[in-house]
């Protein structure tokens, strides 16, 4: 790339942006001053695969001398006076730049650059154009105020276009840049980008999109970047520079909005200052405000609003302060300050879509962890309604979502959060879900509505506690959770461990894998999901019996560790007792009282654990038997001394 243009093959850019440089030479205090309170844009560059987002973002930094943040640090802390001679981007060396990140696999992920004009600053998110790399993606678009979907001129709107528009629609981002790059290859042909705009124009207003703004460019030559390009006469928009500088950013629609500020922590140096500090997701706020506490309700007034060690008069969107309020109420992290008079909503039920983001699919059923900005809280999630083709944005039937799978679901929390709908609010709508065991992110999701259900059904408090319960039984709740292969021995083991604590004048009830298919979950089958389900009933049940001062005994392979996690959250602290029936398979096999493991072997029974269907063997069980070393009634004995006291 050594015949990379010259400055002014691309045009002089505006005199403007060289008063930087003079700024800095003369008074870089007052530079640095200036610089400190320039407006924020983020934005991303995203596509199809060799639609030039590298190419561009070389340009950019090198036709609009943009510095880098990292230069005005070191300039900050050095407080010296700085020229910039020799400072000269290359365009070539930062264009080679990047496409050796590309050849090394970097741009998989997203690469982020950060650089200012004398305007504005701004972080750009140069997304993967590939359709594995979906998930990456979103999460550069999660956080962007302004998107640049760029489009070869020679190909015109290919599946990927279509895809990544879809995707910053659906994440919130209004502010939609359409670069057709590339011009220079088709002659600069107004016929050429009049009929891209058309074709995305059609495909836009069925997604939703209302607006954006075309533009003709060419990266490489530098047409249209930052000055209009001579090459194009027939556009009489705006260079893409000054658009970016100019266009509104998401905090100043915020700011107009009611008070939402999430307490990322509560800050106590001393007993004489009490403060919530978090960033402004939305409105302002000054001193003598009247504030709501979600989800507890407590209302209080704002007392002060403190910034390192000065007091403000207001605070608005996007800045991150302290509150403090003029009552003792309670408030913790992940909790929400909000207007008095408009405060958000709080549920446990919603609908909701999902982008897919693990190799692994979605276990319908199963636990994870949900994430809203400070608010974590256990969720489940439930068979798609249905999932989207980007492509033609028809609904599909789905059982599951696989990786980047878009898809329609309904989730419920294990309590309440404060929320508002996404496409309100971003930061109150959207989360993440993260897997319980292997702590990976494996799903981005937005939020649409609580469903009525949620609002209709309440808590209904009763007299008699599950203290009163247990103490009338004069014993400790617990659930005896008794895991392991089929034919390992965990029924007959639970049975003979109940006889005994039955002679104690202990309080049982034995929930049995096969006894309760007849009844409770005679409607469900093996597949995973069906198995998933299966254990979340038997654990809401056994909670309650454990509500009414029982000791409960469960026999079920349950054999997965994220289902006996999830029946142990369901319980206080030391109520879940893990006893793991260890009995190799080969001696589970050669038991074969039922005939089941013949019957798999043969193809005649599908998703049979130790089979075809994996167990998950547990890695800290509060007790391990092995029937191969000890009788039925040794192991009964065995875990009976390690249960006991049990009062």
């Amino acid at each position: 790339m050594s015949d990379a243009p010259s400055m002014a093959s691309a045009g002089k850019p505006d005199d403007a942006i060289y008063q930087t440089d003079a700024l800095i030479a003369e008074d870089i205090d007052a530079y640095l001053e200036a610089h400190q309170h320039k407006t924020m844009l983020r934005f991303i560059t995203c596509g199809s695969v060799d639609d030039g987002k590298s190419t561009l973002i070389g340009r950019l930094l090198y036709d609009a001398k943009m510095i880098f943040e990292d230069q005005l640090a070191a300039l900050e802390a050095d407080s010296k006076r700085v020229g910039t001679q020799g400072q000269e981007i290359d365009f070539a060396l930062l264009v080679d730049g990047l496409a050796a990140e590309r050849e090394q696999g970097i741009t998989i992920d997203v690469a982020y650059r950060f650089f200012a004009t004398e305007k504005r600053k701004f972080i750009v998110a140069d997304c993967p154009g590939h359709e594995q790399y979906t998930r990456n993606m979103v999460t550069g678009a999660s956080t962007a105020d302004l998107a640049v979907i760029l489009i070869d001129a020679r190909k015109g709107v290919l599946v990927q276009t279509r895809r990544h528009s879809y995707l910053c629609h659906l994440l919130g981002i209004r502010n939609i840049v359409l670069a057709v790059n590339k011009m220079d290859l088709v002659d600069y042909s107004q016929e050429v980008f009049d009929a891209i705009v058309a074709d995305y124009d059609a495909f836009a207003k069925e997604i939703g999109i209302e607006s954006y703004v075309a533009m003709p460019i060419s990266g490489f030559k530098g047409d249209n970047i930052t000055t209009l390009s001579a090459n194009m006469p027939w556009y009489r928009g705006t260079p893409l520079v000054e658009h970016l500088e100019t266009v509104e950013v998401n905090s100043a629609r915020d700011i107009d909005k009611p008070l939402r500020m999430q307490v990322q922590w509560v800050n106590r140096p001393n007993l004489d200052f009490r403060g919530f500090s978090g960033l402004i997701a939305s409105g302002s706020v000054r001193p003598g405000d009247a504030v709501r506490v979600l989800p507890s309700g407590k209302t209080s007034t704002v007392s002060r609003i403190v910034l390192f060690d000065r007091d403000l008069e207001e605070a608005v969107a996007g800045q991150s302060v302290t509150i403090c309020l003029a009552d003792e109420v309670d408030c913790s992290r992940g909790d929400v300050i909000a207007a008095a008079d408009a405060p958000p909503q709080v549920s446990d039920q919603f609908e909701a879509t999902l982008v897919w983001m693990d190799d692994e699919a979605m276990h319908v059923g199963r636990a994870y962890w949900l994430k809203l900005g400070a608010q974590t809280v256990s969720v489940t999630v439930q068979a798609p309604k249905y999932e989207i083709n980007v492509n033609t944005m028809q609904h599909l039937a789905a059982k599951t979502l696989g990786l980047n799978a878009i898809g329609v679901a309904e989730i419920a929390t294990d309590k309440p959060i404060t929320f508002e709908p996404y496409a309100e609010n971003r930061a109150l709508g959207g989360f993440i879900l993260i897997d319980k065991l292997s702590n990976r992110t494996v799903a981005a999701g937005m939020l649409h509505f609580s469903l009525r259900r949620a609002q209709n059904v309440h808590w209904q408090p009763t007299d008699i506690s599950r203290d009163t319960h247990a103490a009338m039984k004069n014993q400790t709740p617990r659930v005896l959770w008794f895991t392991g292969l089929s034919g390992s021995g965990k029924s007959t083991i639970a049975n003979e461990v109940e006889k005994r604590l039955n002679v104690m004048n202990r309080h049982t009830f034995l929930l049995d894998g096969d006894n309760v298919r007849h009844g409770l979950n005679k409607d469900l089958g093996f597949t995973e999901a069906d198995r998933i389900e299966n254990i979340r009933r038997v654990g809401e049940v056994a909670k309650l019996m454990t509500d009414a001062g029982l000791i409960v005994l469960t026999a079920f392979i349950s054999p997965f560790r994220a289902e006996r996690q999830m029946v142990r959250e369901m319980l206080a602290d030391g109520e879940f007792i893990e006893i793991f029936v260890d009995t190799p398979l080969e001696v589970a096999e050669a038991r074969d009282v039922k005939g089941l493991y013949k019957k798999a072997r043969e193809g005649k029974l599908k998703n049979f654990t130790g089979i075809d269907s994996p167990y998950e063997a547990p890695e800290m069980p509060e007790i391990r038997v092995n029937t191969v070393e000890m009788t039925v009634e040794e192991a009964a004995e065995h875990i009976i001394r390690q249960i006991l006291p049990l009062k």
